[in-house]
């Protein structure tokens, strides 16, 4: 059976722990995806033959671990799609950043993203164009020290590498992030988490939340491993 860490998983869905370092979709032929994955472990736990249905609704970037949901059958995909075209769900992510920050520090960040084709990366402009797509957050400072500090991050809007380039934008770049600007090294990925999801179930339409647990390489982090995850 494939090595796959499931959060949640009934007829409709599947959340799943993602590793950083695997994309969610899209890898070259013979590389390992989540979506490949996931289509093995339930191919594998339910005996099916043929082709294995599994929905992709939502992406993390493929150095970037923690929760990432699938659907299980094309009504669920339609209806979890929707869902995070409306902005419904509640995603909370844990970033170590580069910087200083206080303690208990909140705030908001809102910016216009444009992708840099020259640079292969995202950027933010200073007013909207019509390559351009608003992104938003709101952020709460957990822990800090000196140099680093553990951030609770809530998207409001889902934007590729959103929350990389906005930290990044206030010199604040996520540890282990070379494209954005980090300095300090870190052992896999980033110090990037996708720590809790809530959805609504697709069919229950009640909300199902689940968390992940921070990755091994997390504990060279200080700060992290004081982290209080009640």
């Amino acid at each position: 059976m494939s090595n796959l860490e499931v959060l949640y998983e009934d007829n409709h869905l599947l959340i799943v722990d993602k590793p950083a370092g695997i994309p969610t979709m899209g890898a070259g032929p013979g590389e390992a995806s989540m979506v490949t994955i996931a289509a093995n472990w339930i191919r594998d736990r339910y005996q099916k033959p043929g082709r294995v249905f599994v929905g992709v609704v939502s992406r993390l970037d493929s150095m970037v671990s923690g929760a990432l949901v699938f659907a299980r059958t094309s009504k669920a995909a339609n209806r979890l799609t929707r869902q995070f075209q409306e902005r419904t769900p509640e995603k909370v992510y844990l970033a170590c950043v580069e910087g200083r920050l206080s303690s208990g520090q909140t705030g908001k960040m809102d910016d216009y993203l444009a992708k840099d084709e020259a640079q292969h990366r995202m950027t933010i402009v200073e007013q909207a164009t019509a390559n351009s797509q608003f992104a938003q957050l709101e952020f709460r400072v957990l822990r800090a020290t000196g140099r680093l500090a553990l951030v609770e991050v809530r998207l409001l809007t889902g934007r590729k590498h959103q929350i990389r380039v906005q930290l990044a934008h206030r010199g604040f770049p996520v540890v282990g992030d070379r494209k954005y600007g980090a300095k300090i090294v870190f052992s896999n990925g980033i110090a990037l988490h996708c720590h809790r999801l809530t959805i609504e179930h697709p069919t229950l339409k009640v909300p199902i939340t689940v968390e992940s647990e921070l990755p091994e390489s997390w504990k060279s982090l200080p700060m992290a491993l004081e982290f209080d995850r009640n």
